[in-house]
């Protein structure tokens, strides 16, 4: 299936971040030579219902037969056009303490059509140093053309440093400081706060809810996945 078959629709929010979800559980389905799942299958691996995962998946186009459940095969095409992942973009990370050589360093950090063009950091001993491959360059430097960058600096430069991409043409950026970022209208922020996804495992940890209710994580571990690894904290901002 194309992305012309698609019957393309705004996506709410809450839908946009359960596809990588679904898309992770279509692939292993996939890995274990799988060709169907239904919304039932799906939503107790989602850790949704099935009615949550029909409505989620109708805003792709007509993917399932009612009693047949969803070709994994197309269902795994058609979630990964949704993501943008038959589009290519230029991603640059921005600070190269732990988090940022971590996120550089592992394998799983681009998806599909992304390209890691340029690393930075502020820090004399870590600028031209070369990290996986990649050039480390000062921040204070002209920034490398690109579509998305990832701030991995302390709270406290943050903002500094989104001005510097937004001024640079980037207008969408993956934030990982504990900081809220002021930016112009037409610039995309998601915000990624360790601190605040461990406190909301711990409200699921003292109330049963969530992934411990039964969802993807709960359902990985049964078939002895691999643990899921946390990036080692941020080092100080030089």
């Amino acid at each position: 299936m194309t992305s012309s078959r698609l019957r393309r629709r705004k996506l709410s929010e809450p839908t946009i971040a359960r596809l990588p979800v679904y898309q992770r559980i279509v692939e292993e389905w996939i890995g274990q030579e799988r060709s169907r799942i239904d919304s039932a299958q799906l939503g107790e691996l989602a850790g949704v219902t099935a009615t949550t995962v029909r409505r989620d998946l109708a805003g792709l186009g007509t993917l399932g037969t009612r009693g047949a459940g969803y070709d994994v095969a197309i269902l795994h095409t058609c979630i990964g056009e949704a993501l943008g992942h038959d589009q290519h973009c230029d991603v640059v990370v921005i600070g190269m303490g732990n988090l940022g050589r971590a996120l550089v360093n592992s394998s799983s950090f681009l998806t599909r059509g992304a390209r890691l063009v340029g690393l930075y950091d502020a820090d004399p001993l870590v600028v031209g140093t070369v990290i996986d491959g990649h050039l480390v360059r000062a921040i204070d430097e002209p920034m490398i053309a690109a579509s998305v960058a990832v701030i991995c600096v302390p709270a406290s430069a943050a903002q500094a440093v989104a001005d510097r991409c937004v001024g640079a043409g980037i207008h969408a950026l993956l934030n990982f400081a504990p900081q809220v970022l002021a930016v112009p209208l037409g610039t995309a922020v998601h915000d990624v706060d360790l601190s605040i996804e461990l406190q909301v495992l711990l409200y699921h940890l003292h109330n049963g809810t969530g992934p411990l209710g039964g969802g993807l994580l709960h359902a990985l571990a049964r078939a002895d996945a691999p643990a899921h690894r946390t990036p080692p904290a941020e080092t100080p901002w030089h």
